[in-house]
């Protein structure tokens, strides 16, 4: 990629701005040291959540979905996103509607009755492909000024980062490598635990309609990750920041636990190995505090 000013569309989602904005303010400011800016899509809404919306009502969640592209594409700019929600709901519609041309058109017929139209001339990628494909594990390598050593790191994918995997295009969904080249290229070291592919527990609903199932869910991940030895636990998605962030308090409120496990977006991780603060990026506003080795 040259060196010359880039703009993407940064979609926010809903959980981002409203409870975590550290994550949005994390990656600003890591695409921004490399000449990339982020532009506000203003008007854009939920994505809306694909576990939810899609699973029930196609033609509410898919307008929805289209009404969100078709904002980046009367900015003329392709979109990144920082939640894995936001990824699966906004990559999946553009891949429905680029691939059916009649679903296309009755789409639109929706889209009409607001002033949009949806063309399919954007794109959607995650913060993480961007980081990974477009810049580069050696830029990103350059731009680290407090080498993550000694740090042990469990990897949370989520659901909807890789599958379904043939829309996705990242590779297999079994053997994942963007999170660990991330990890990597930081000097942390990648904690190997049990069931590293498991849901969080908080998507499709479950952690609305059956709050108990999520927590328990994501205890077991806590305690696969902590027996293997993480300092913190990384990952890619706004709304697994949530369950395994505040979860943690309320999995100590359920079960009798304490639990205190660092959480990261993998942009906050990113943007302390490039020598930005704590503050800066609002882990000190988190459930989960940051420990001195994170931070020195």
């Amino acid at each position: 990629m040259s060196e010359e000013t880039k703009e993407y569309a940064y979609f926010l989602g809903c959980i981002t701005p409203n409870r975590y904005p550290g994550i949005e303010a994390a990656a600003k400011k890591i695409f921004k040291e490399f000449g990339i800016e982020s532009k506000e899509m203003v008007g854009a809404s939920c994505c809306p959540a694909p576990g939810v919306f899609g699973s029930f009502d196609m033609y509410t969640w898919l307008p929805i979905a289209a009404r969100n592209l078709a904002i980046a594409e009367e900015m003329g700019l392709e979109i990144y996103v920082t939640c894995n929600g936001c990824f699966g709901s906004l990559q999946e519609a553009d891949h429905l509607l680029k691939a059916h041309p009649k679903l296309k058109e009755k789409v639109n017929e929706i889209l009409g009755k607001v002033g949009r139209e949806y063309k399919g001339t954007t794109n959607v990628y995650h913060a993480v492909t961007l980081l990974h494909d477009d810049i580069g594990l050696d830029r990103l390598k350059e731009k680290v000024t407090k080498p993550m050593k000694g740090v042990n790191v469990a990897i949370h994918y989520g659901c909807h980062f890789l599958k379904p995997s043939e829309v996705r295009g990242l590779g297999s969904s079994e053997t994942p490598f963007y999170l660990e080249n991330l990890v990597k290229a930081t000097g942390a070291k990648e904690t190997v635990y049990k069931d590293k592919l498991m849901c969080c527990g908080a998507g499709g609903g479950v952690r609305t309609a059956d709050t108990p199932t999520a927590l328990e869910w994501a205890r077991q991940k806590l305690v696969s990750m902590i027996e293997a030895g993480a300092d913190c636990v990384i990952h890619p998605c706004a709304f697994c920041h949530l369950q395994l962030d505040r979860g943690q308090y309320e999995i100590n409120e359920a079960f009798g636990t304490s639990f205190d496990l660092p959480v990261l977006h993998v942009m906050q991780f990113i943007a302390l190995a490039m020598g930005m603060s704590e503050k800066e990026v609002g882990l000190d506003q988190q459930t989960t505090k940051m420990p001195e080795k994170l931070l020195k």
